[in-house]
């Protein structure tokens, strides 16, 4: 996997959003990644509001875009926050969810970093479909859900897997970015066909092999998982547990105290608007600390129309 090489922060400039500024800062700091950080003004309410504003809705949208520039300033040279890096500041002008995804593409970024409880519309953003719709959106690249103020390096990852190829990308992309975290890979199960054998009365002591069985084969799985990711034994603690895997992966972020869930997600057709929201969806909803999802770098590219949106690097 190449290294991690370009960060892009999307924020409201509300309180809460600079948690996730701030993160991207640390991790800047942390990679050597250039970094940049954008907010998006979408001004077409202005314009809607002419019949009665008449000319002085041009000031008005003036204002508001100076309001920003100055904000957006202060808030990338607060020497309290960018542990030494340099970012590059740049205001969008258009439909939030299409310049994010416009200069993500057009950067050409690895992450995406934004902020769980925004003011505005990274608040909407990343509840219900809209979050759906911008993890379908990014394909291959890389979301960060920021939920928790940025006060050090990520400890503890919690990586649900599924033994396919993005989970071993998902593992990968998670040790660039903190290197010294403990590693917990997690993959819960429940035997196949596990509800239609109990329906049958199908006795105890016979699904418990049955469980059995299917613990041991997750167990060898994991391991190849392990190993095709580059982590050897000693990097990581395997938990092979029984159950629906949104709700184990909330108990155990909570019970082993992680920081930073980490999910691979897949997108090869589609449907994938609708298949996103079982675990993943649950997960964004539900969980205390930040969510890193990591997209399938096989899936189908996305086209911007990046007529939609102005972006002006502030100078």
């Amino acid at each position: 996997m190449k290294p991690l090489a370009r960060i892009l922060a999307a924020t409201d400039l509300s309180a809460p959003a600079g948690h996730a500024v701030d993160r991207g800062f640390r991790i800047a700091a942390a990679t050597g990644a250039r970094y940049s950080v954008m907010h998006a003004l979408e001004l077409d309410a202005i314009d809607a509001l002419r019949e009665w504003l008449g000319e002085e809705s041009v000031n008005v949208k003036r204002k508001l875009g100076d309001q920003a520039r100055d904000a957006l300033s202060r808030l990338l040279a607060d020497p309290a926050r960018i542990h030494g890096v340099a970012a590059d500041a740049m205001i969008a002008s258009g439909p939030p969810l299409a310049t994010i995804l416009a200069q993500a593409e057009a950067g050409d970024a690895d992450l995406l970093v934004l902020g769980a409880r925004g003011s505005d519309y990274l608040r909407h953003m990343l509840l219900g479909t809209t979050a759906s719709r911008l993890l379908c959106k990014v394909a291959g690249r890389a979301v960060l859900v920021v939920k928790q103020p940025s006060h050090e390096a990520y400890r503890r990852l919690l990586i649900p897997v599924d033994f396919s190829p993005v989970s071993a990308r998902a593992i990968r992309f998670a040790r660039q970015l903190a290197p010294a975290a403990d590693i917990f890979l997690l993959h819960a199960f429940e035997a196949p066909f596990e509800d239609k054998l109990a329906f049958a009365g199908v006795e105890d002591e016979v699904m418990q092999r049955y469980r059995a069985t299917a613990r041991e084969d997750a167990m060898r799985r994991m391991r190849h998982l392990a190993d095709m990711a580059g982590l050897s034994s000693g990097d990581y603690a395997p938990l092979i547990l029984h159950g629906d895997a949104s709700q184990q992966t909330l108990a155990q972020e909570q019970e082993l105290d992680c920081d930073l869930i980490v999910m691979g997600k897949h997108g090869k057709h589609v449907t994938e608007e609708l298949l996103l929201g079982s675990v993943t969806k649950h997960i964004l909803a539900e969980s205390q600390c930040d969510v890193l999802v990591i997209g399938d770098e096989k899936a189908p590219v996305t086209i911007v129309n990046h007529a939609e949106a102005k972006v002006t690097p502030l100078t």
